[in-house]
């Protein structure tokens, strides 16, 4: 392991290959695709990839190129509710048991599990009309 402090072991090359190859099924999703893109022009894909890649080896293997506020994008994006982070995580797992050997797809299955289900509770709240009580889970 190249450095001690990330999560498992998988090199950013394969993250990189698990992110195009994930956001390829989502063009093709006929439920998330439409929501993608509606915010990521043909051309701009390339650069989404990159960020988003960059989002994941910060994760896990702890590099410092990332810079965003997940929630906050999502937060923003009317279109994106909290029902679709269960057809994005499907599709993530269909990649990962794909592309990656089992202890690695079980490991970084559970980070996106994590992940995915801060920013569907997130959207939940904030969305949440103001005379509801919370949803405490």
């Amino acid at each position: 392991m190249a450095n001690p402090m990330q999560l498992f072991e998988i090199s950013p090359e394969e993250i990189d290959r698990i992110v195009r190859l994930f956001y390829a099924r989502i063009r093709k999703h006929e439920v998330l695709g439409p929501v993608f893109s509606a915010h990521i022009a043909d051309a701009d894909w390339p650069s989404h990839e990159a960020k988003i890649a960059s989002f994941w080896r910060n994760a896990i293997l702890k590099e410092r190129s990332y810079s965003g506020n997940p929630m906050r994008v999502h937060m923003q994006t009317s279109d994106v509710q909290p029902g679709h982070f269960t057809d994005w995580l499907a599709l993530f797992d269909d990649v990962l048991v794909d592309q990656l050997e089992t202890d690695k797809a079980q490991a970084f299955s559970a980070l996106a599990h994590r992940i995915g289900r801060g920013l569907r509770l997130g959207l939940e709240h904030v969305r949440m009309p103001k005379d509801v009580p919370p949803i405490l889970r």
